[in-house]
């Protein structure tokens, strides 16, 4: 027994000596750090930043729409990164639809307010009761014969469904309440801020000139 503890002692002097923790010391430091990771792992990250609730996905990033190219209803590619510093009113469209008549509203918006920097972007689509049967030549016709629309159109997408194009996944998906959310019906209007953050949705029923939607559109245009 003597022996066998002599031989300890002078194991736990040459551990001690050549810098090596003894195996106890080594359990206790790997269990703080497996608790340090844990807690890491698990607590909430940076706070949101104000107008969060409105702002983006579970990143948390602002910019989220201005990463996306759109494509014209001639084919061109149209990015919305060129349109940084710019109010954005982004609806999705329809020829044959009860709210048709809005595209009066919208051009309006977009003759008063263009020149101050906002931007409205229709996008057709003919996931809402089949209501934007046509080709592109006959939406682009339809638009600019029957309500002078100069403001620019998009190329037809789908706005839900497995199929949605990657803008409204963004803009459903990856925003919070309540903006996010499946659109519902044609004429869903999103307004965007000049850092591409969506702040604000408006449903088909609410008018592009009404007064919620001309306030918020001054509000962000007087923006710095």
């Amino acid at each position: 027994m003597r022996r066998i503890a002599l031989a300890a002692m002078s194991l736990f002097f040459a551990c001690k000596a050549s810098g090596v923790e003894s195996p106890s010391s080594f359990s206790a430091e790997t269990s703080i750090r497996e608790k340090w990771s844990t807690a890491e792992s698990s607590s909430p990250g940076p706070p949101t930043p104000p107008g969060g609730e409105t702002s983006a996905g579970p990143s948390g990033e602002g910019e989220v729409v201005l990463d996306h190219v759109l494509e014209t209803l001639e084919g061109k590619p149209f990015p919305l990164a060129a349109l940084r510093g710019k109010v954005l009113l982004i609806v999705n469209v329809a020829s044959k639809c009860g709210y048709t008549p809005q595209y009066a509203g919208l051009q309006k918006l977009y003759e008063t307010y263009g020149s101050r920097g906002l931007v409205v972007i229709g996008i057709p689509s003919n996931d809402f009761g089949g209501q934007e049967p046509g080709s592109a030549e006959e939406i682009r016709a339809f638009c600019e014969n029957e309500y002078g629309v100069t403001f620019p159109m998009m190329a037809k997408v789908h706005a839900r469904g497995p199929k949605i194009a990657p803008v409204y996944a963004t803009l459903t998906q990856k925003t919070r309440p309540p903006i996010a959310g499946e659109v519902k019906w044609n004429f869903t209007k999103f307004l965007v801020d000049k850092r591409g953050v969506p702040v604000a949705r408006f449903e088909p029923k609410v008018d592009p000139l009404s007064e919620e939607v001309v306030r918020k559109i001054e509000e962000l245009l007087g923006e710095s």
